[in-house]
């Protein structure tokens, strides 16, 4: 029997369970909002992204450039590659066509992936797009992948990392690479507007909460009507801490003076993207961590 102590710990957690899943469930309604704003903006461009099959998209050219050094001398081709948190697809079209096979799509969003499902046939891509939280991805696909990567605004939609780490382990073959490339937990603590705190940076803050009816394309298209946001702090620690009690091996750690999007006024276009003036502060503005699940057998 529980102590009343045990028992008041195990009540609060299952309210922050229950409380997290309904802030996740918040999230996936805004983003099927999104889903429609985004397939008709000039961010995406899906029309150009369509027109010409050799388009790949800033993103994937910008997670390819951290990949790479770990990738066999023929890249990406002929490897099997699931994309987490995956949006609308554009992304994981792009590995597609990079040469990626077997390529399957995750997204807690049944809208943004009945958009993703329409680009690929568009393309004349066969991919695997399966919904669901990318914290129990393994739960969901019952087979093991060469690659796993996410990338550009991801890790802040999940209130935990734990299972996460756990389910991408899970995922990867042995010897199988994963990679993250994301915004720098910095920028959050700064609210994106340099140069004052405002937030936490630290992990273990709780949620963060907000209404904001944009996005961060041109928001072409309808309103969106689920206005509530919730985000969670993922330190650097925390991220690293998490994939390594996974099992998984570092490979390497970057942070970046470059990032996918204008998040603030301050940044200027680059050929990575966006970044600051020289006359500014040196900041990391992204982060990006390669990691690999050790053959059997190995240390």
């Amino acid at each position: 029997m529980l102590s009343t102590d045990a028992l008041a710990v195990s009540l609060r957690n299952g309210e922050q369970i229950t409380m997290h899943e309904e802030a996740v469930a918040a999230n996936q309604s805004n983003w099927d909002d999104r889903a429609d704003i985004h397939v008709r903006s000039e961010m995406y461009d899906i029309d150009g992204f369509l027109s010409d099959p050799t388009t790949i998209s800033s993103v994937v050219e910008n997670d390819l450039s951290v990949l790479s050094p770990y990738l066999p001398e023929s890249g990406i081709r002929n490897l099997s590659l699931l994309h987490l948190q995956c949006h609308i697809g554009t992304d994981t079209i792009s590995w597609a066509r990079l040469g990626a096979v077997d390529v399957h799509g995750l997204d807690f969003s049944p809208n943004s992936l009945r958009h993703a499902q329409q680009i690929a046939k568009a393309d004349g891509h066969v991919i695997t797009w399966v919904q669901g939280d990318a914290r129990t991805a393994s739960t969901l696909i019952d087979k093991r992948f060469d690659v796993v990567v996410t990338s550009a605004g991801t890790i802040v939609w999940l209130p935990d990392l734990t299972n996460w780490a756990q389910s991408i382990h899970d995922l990867l073959e042995p010897g199988g690479l994963f990679m993250i490339r994301d915004d720098h937990p910095i920028l959050g603590a700064m609210a994106f507007e340099p140069w004052e705190i405002s937030d936490d940076y630290l992990s273990g803050g709780g949620t963060r909460t907000y209404e904001d009816s944009g996005s961060y394309t041109d928001n072409t298209g309808p309103e969106i009507t689920h206005v509530t946001n919730h985000e969670w702090r993922h330190d650097l620690s925390e991220v690293f801490g998490a994939l390594s009690a996974a099992g998984l091996k570092i490979e390497s750690l970057l942070e970046l003076p470059c990032m996918d999007w204008p998040a603030f006024p301050d940044l200027e276009p680059c050929s990575r993207g966006w970044t600051l003036p020289e006359s500014a502060p040196r900041i990391p503005l992204n982060f990006a961590i390669v990691a690999r699940r050790p053959k059997l057998g190995s240390n």
